[in-house]
């Protein structure tokens, strides 16, 4: 039997809708909320269930029912987060948004504890996916692959735990995933989850394409477990090991897309892009989570798009001004990134701008994506979201390069220069220091990779990340910050077995 094409991530959702119920609140860390899975030899016996199982496993990227969660643009979303408690941004809309900017976090502020409860279940589901899988006859090449996919998966929502709030308990046995009784699990070393991750990475670039296109786009190819795996490798200084992910990744035949601008704006869709490694594919006629509302987060009330287009504008995501002011004014990349934006044309049509800076803005227009030119929906967008994307991917191996040897090499340079030449930029100078080198990919992956969603854990790798809080004044950045507390219920419910992040009470 021939491995038939899958309908893209956002059809899956009919696919996944009876299967949706299963996929709420279960780990082995335990939530209020626990719904059981029942038995697990009567959820996917048939091979039409493992693809709504596997389906169900990816609306993760998206959040899940979490409102434009993931890779989205809301409060929940990793790239946000990621933005709104680094040096890439700042909200209008003060709050809860000023704590994020100050890091004044503790186990029951939910906007940084509410994902260790959305996607522990996500790892627990698939546990018992895997297992379900094993004896189901279907076409062996089909079902290596979906074990493939299920296993980046779970891989992806670990790191992106593990990142968040240290070391936590993958479990992998599925009987024990789907028991409401199992006893809570103390947390393990941060080795024994790197080397979980770690392997689950690895086996599914073993077996994975290259890269996906047409009506498969949007799911995890070898390039992306290796990219996921990269990070993993940075994450943990391990650099050789960076660097052979890394030039693996160069010679499966990603680019860089000739143009800045089309990564975010509708010349992204459906594999389209040489350069975006893997995308959450976004549509602007359904619901509220596999679509782009990012113009709707960062657009000034009154912004009025040159095309005539109606666009919802809210107002509240900015670019502060100290770090606007440190990109190469020639820089393309301010395309997206205005000091001056439309609100409107005269009567000759000629359009009238207005200066966000003059205006007392706090900072510049975090314009990013483009709209969507169809015009289906004023909030909601069919522009593709970037999760890995392959300019991240060289700047990642300049610096592991660097690291490597001890300053930059030849392909270190080449590999910084090229995303600068496609920004129009100066390319950066022979015989620098390694120190100089890494100030260099410093800024460039800022320059680059703004709302993308690593800032966070870039500044952490680099220890900035509190110290850039301490610096804009905050009384609260303190060093244990570089990890989000665990949820107060989730500490309460293990009677002590899972121990709260030191520093957080």
């Amino acid at each position: 039997m021939k491995i038939k094409k899958k309908h893209k991530i956002v059809k899956w959702m009919s696919l996944a809708g009876w299967f949706s119920s299963i996929l709420l609140f279960i780990a082995c860390e335990k939530d209020l909320d626990y719904v059981s899975y029942g038995d697990l030899n009567s959820i996917v016996d048939t091979p039409e269930g493992v693809e709504a199982a596997v389906s169900a496993a990816y609306t993760g990227l998206a959040g899940g029912s979490d409102w434009q969660g993931g890779w989205g643009s809301g409060t929940y979303g990793w790239r946000a987060q990621a933005m709104m408690t680094t040096d890439e941004g700042v909200c209008a809309w003060g709050g809860d948004w000023a704590r994020m900017q100050t890091l004044n976090f503790n186990p029951d502020f939910d906007w940084v504890t509410h994902n260790y409860s959305r996607y522990l279940p996500y790892i627990s589901r698939i546990a018992i996916t895997l297992n379900d899988i094993k004896d189901i006859e279907m076409d062996g090449e089909l079902k290596n692959r979906y074990v493939a996919e299920l296993k980046a998966l779970r891989a992806h929502y670990a790191q992106l735990l593990y990142f968040a709030y240290g070391p936590l308990t993958i479990i992998t046995d599925a009987a024990i995933a789907a028991d409401p009784d199992a006893p809570a699990v103390p947390r393990p070393s941060s080795e024994e989850m790197v080397q979980q991750i770690e392997k689950d990475w690895l086996e599914a670039s073993e077996v994975l394409p290259p890269k996906f296109a047409g009506d498969d786009y949007g799911r995890f190819s070898k390039a992306a477990a290796l990219t996921g795996l990269m990070k993993l490798y940075m994450h943990e200084k391990q650099w050789d090991k960076a660097v052979s992910a890394g030039k693996q990744i160069t010679e499966l035949g990603y680019s860089l897309q000739p143009e800045y601008e089309d990564l975010f704006n509708i010349n992204n869709k459906g594999g389209a892009s040489s350069e975006i490694i893997l995308a959450v594919v976004c549509t602007a006629t359904g619901g509220d989570n596999y679509t782009n509302m990012w113009l709707a987060h960062a657009l000034p009330a009154d912004y009025r798009d040159p095309s005539g287009l109606d666009l919802t504008a809210w107002g509240g995501y900015k670019v502060p001004w100290k770090t606007y002011d440190k990109f190469d004014p020639e820089d393309k990349r301010l395309n997206v990134l205005l000091e001056e934006y439309p609100v409107g044309k005269d009567e000759e049509g000629n359009i009238i701008y207005k200066n966000a800076r003059e205006n007392g803005d706090i900072g510049a227009v975090a314009v990013k994506f483009g709209p969507d030119p169809s015009g289906a929906n004023a909030q909601k967008s069919a522009v593709d979201f970037p999760v890995y994307r392959y300019a991240d991917v060289l700047l990642m191996l300049a610096e592991s390069l660097n690291e490597v040897h001890g300053g930059p090499d030849t392909e270190a340079y080449e590999a910084i220069n090229a995303v600068r030449a496609r920004a129009g930029v100066q390319p950066v100078s022979q015989g620098l220091t390694k120190e100089q080198f890494l100030a260099r990919i410093q800024d460039e992956r800022l320059f680059e990779l703004w709302a993308e969603g690593w800032r966070r854990d870039d500044l952490i790798r680099w220890g900035q990340y509190v110290q850039r809080a301490a610096d804009d004044g905050s009384g609260t950045a303190e060093p244990f910050k570089v990890l989000y507390p665990i949820p107060r219920t989730a500490v309460n419910q293990s009677n002590g077995v899972i121990k709260q992040n030191p520093g957080y009470n």
